[in-house]
């Protein structure tokens, strides 16, 4: 058995045509285009590519995308006077603060201050809540990505059982909300869990974002599961040279898997493409708010 490949990179390219057809109807209705700011804060590399990944996905689907480059050592303060303006500011959709920030910032109280209604990273208590409460407004990126995926290749999931190994509120415990909110029956696992191999190999969705590269070999996984793989790795080889792993040992579970998602090319696309959805439904939602007020 070889488990067949859940190709993130056509199905985020997929939604993307859909995204650029609703950026094209919203801009022609509303004479509007649809905008994204993005907080770059410090110098972590991985930042860089991501936030350059972000804004060239935005530039091909029409939204407009601007960065504001921080300098590492900014302050909590500055970085909250920054977000209350862009809260404020009529031409601006969609915020997102690039995550890690630097130790000396609080994460928590900066994501916090943004309007729910332009948090399109849907990290935001409100956004969250939301989430719980079934009536999503704007959705973790990450987690909507993996959904996406697994229901890429099995459109039916109530009554289907899955692990979730992470517990971050960026993956994890949003995951499992989400995929509860679809009546699939979740265990969300961590560092702590007991016999969490046994646990992991009964499940019929599998997904690891637990940053430990390979950690999750055959024998976690049961045959023909769906195995969702958020992690990704760098790895520095003898030579110098590096290369990208994730939190599945692929070689060994690519023959008991009944689907599995590569590292790179599988959760990392869908997670950009849902950054773009998000920013559009942001934009919607800033016009029916201003339709509201009227």
């Amino acid at each position: 058995m070889t488990a067949q490949l859940i190709d993130g990179k056509a199905l985020a390219a997929l939604k993307g045509q859909e995204t650029a057809e609703q950026v094209e109807a919203f801009s022609r209705r509303t004479g509007i285009q649809p905008s994204l700011h993005v907080l770059l804060i410090g110098d972590h590399p991985p930042s860089y590519i991501y936030v350059k990944n972000k804004k060239k996905a935005c530039d091909l689907v029409g939204i407009k995308s601007v960065v504001h480059q921080l300098p590492f050592g900014v302050s909590q303060e500055d970085v909250i006077r920054l977000i209350r303006l862009l809260n404020s500011q009529e031409d601006v959709h969609g915020v997102l603060v690039q995550l890690p920030l630097p130790e000396h910032l609080n994460a928590q109280e900066i994501l916090e201050t943004l309007d729910p209604k332009k948090d399109v990273d849907g990290l935001h208590p409100y956004n969250l809540g939301r989430l719980l409460m079934k009536k999503p407004l704007l959705v973790p990126c990450t987690p909507q990505g993996c959904l996406q995926l697994i229901m890429s290749v099995e459109n039916n999931i109530q009554g289907k059982t899955a692990v979730v190994i992470g517990r971050s509120l960026l993956v994890g415990r949003s995951l499992g909300a989400l995929l509860t909110n679809y009546d699939v029956t979740v265990t969300l696992a961590h560092s702590k869990t007991k016999d969490l191999k046994e646990i992991s190999s009964k499940a019929d969705i599998l997904v690891a974002a637990i940053g430990s590269p390979e950690f999750i070999t055959g024998d976690y996984i049961k045959e023909g599961a769906i195995v969702i793989d958020v992690g990704i790795n760098r790895i520095f080889l003898k030579d110098g040279m590096s290369c990208l792993k994730g939190d599945v040992d692929f070689k060994e579970a690519k023959v008991i898997a009944g689907f599995i998602t590569p590292v790179p090319g599988g959760v990392g696309p869908m997670t950009i493409s849902n950054l773009l959805i998000n920013t559009v439904k942001a934009a919607q939602l800033h016009m029916d708010n201003i339709l509201y007020k009227s």
